[in-house]
């Protein structure tokens, strides 16, 4: 079975396990995050869609997304969770589906759910299998650790990277996902693995990214975007966040706001910073 290596431990996130795991700790107990680890609930999830989560290193962004993680953890365990990462490095397919095999971890490997990516690819008019756009990729991988240290293999993921991010493919997936978890009877959850915006001042950066965030939490993909682009907001996984807003308008679903906070606020320097937002999709 072929095993995609970790390409960012050491970077990212710690490449040590136990490391690792005092981060991914210190990440949940961090007074920007929920203020402790969670209890995880084994219970089958029911009314959770899906969350946004940042990607960016622990130190930055692993506070926020405890927020998101902690959220999950509480509330049941999926069977699968679909990541909807953006594509960084320009290389594959217009949306990559990772087809089958292991992701490493330093905490363990976790199993792509096969039957649910040829599901998404064959229900979706873009979505592709495709490797190469995996390969350097982090968005995907930023999140697995944490999943691994709250699941440790209990559940499988999809790793999907998107590099095009419009209304129109984000509805093309956002059904694709739908018709799989109706035909699978999996229990599935989406995350969107996106920062919000990159390199401004702490207040300039805030501003922004809750001008967009409103528009997320109206379930408005098409403000959303036209938001984005009109304030210059340097968002950088639309994509899943559309597909996410999607998914969730077609279950007739809500949004809340759990956290969002600013590179400044972890590391102390405010003057050039990225905005990071843990976001719950539900039921």
């Amino acid at each position: 079975m072929k095993r995609r290596t970790a390409v960012v431990a050491g970077y990212f996130y710690p490449d040590k396990r136990e490391e690792l795991v005092k981060v991914i700790e210190w990440s949940f107990k961090h007074g920007v995050g929920p203020g402790s680890t969670p209890s995880v609930s084994e219970a089958p999830v029911s009314n959770i869609i899906g969350y946004v989560v940042p990607h960016a290193g622990y130190i930055y962004s692993g506070p926020v997304a405890a927020h998101a993680y902690y959220d999950m953890a509480v509330n049941g365990r999926p069977d699968t969770i679909v990541i909807l990462g953006t594509n960084h490095t320009g290389m594959g397919r217009i949306v990559s589906v990772y087809p089958g095999g292991l992701w490493e971890t330093p905490i363990g490997d976790l199993t792509v759910d096969g039957e649910v990516a040829e599901g998404i690819v064959k229900h979706s008019s873009v979505a592709e299998f495709d490797e190469y756009a995996h390969l350097e990729e982090h968005s995907v991988e930023v999140q697995l650790p944490f999943i691994a240290y709250l699941y440790n293999g209990r559940v499988r993921i999809v790793p999907v990277v998107i590099r095009v991010h419009t209304p129109d493919i984000a509805r093309d997936l956002a059904e694709a996902i739908r018709r799989v978890t109706e035909s699978s009877g999996k229990k599935i959850i989406i995350l969107a693995s996106s920062d919000f915006n990159h390199y401004e001042p702490h207040d300039e950066t805030v501003r922004k990214d809750m001008a967009a965030i409103n528009e997320i939490l109206k379930l408005d993909s098409d403000g959303f975007y036209n938001t984005m682009l009109r304030d210059d907001i340097s968002i950088c996984g639309p994509g899943g966040i559309m597909t996410l807003i999607e998914y969730t308008r077609m279950l007739g679903g809500k949004a809340l706001l759990l956290k969002h906070a600013t590179s400044g606020d972890t590391s102390g320097d405010r003057s050039h910073v990225v905005g990071y937002a843990s976001i719950k999709f539900y039921l």
